[in-house]
């Protein structure tokens, strides 16, 4: 185990955005029990070859804020993994500002379902995610 003294979702509420979330210009901007809004600024960089958004970046959205709805359930020395994650396209996105809403819907013990919506800046329904996660704990959890 780690010798952490404060949850991810502590660190994470705190400013702790690391990796590709920093890398794309994710901004947690609602992070709660159960539930995380992330934005997001698609821009020309982020296309595909067709030319619009390319869907790995809306899947790491997605992605991004059903994790850190996950994490708010996590406790210290604890960590989790995604274990599946799908998702469904409903309209191309060319730029401009995405919200991704996340929430717990389902926290067992160790397993648990959580889905994300992502929209634009109308409000209209970009896509929809699903994931199941798992939480990590003893030395399963350690290091991570």
């Amino acid at each position: 185990m780690t010798d952490r003294k404060t949850t991810i979702f502590e660190r994470w509420k705190a400013g702790s955005v690391t990796g590709v979330a920093k890398l794309l210009g994710f901004e947690l901007t609602v992070f709660e029990p159960e539930y995380a809004v992330i934005c997001f600024e698609a821009k020309a960089d982020h296309h595909n070859p067709l030319g619009t958004l390319h869907g790995g970046v809306l899947c790491d959205l997605a992605d991004a804020a059903m994790g850190t709805a996950w994490a708010s359930g996590v406790k210290v020395d604890e960590s989790f993994t995604t274990v599946e994650l799908k998702i469904n396209y409903f309209r191309p996105v060319y730029s401009g500002k995405l919200t991704a809403e996340a929430r717990v819907l389902r926290r067992g013990k160790t397993v648990g379902y959580i889905e994300c919506d992502v929209f634009d800046a109308d409000r209209k329904l970009v896509c929809r995610a699903a994931s199941t996660c798992m939480t990590l704990r003893g030395e399963q959890a350690a290091g991570r």
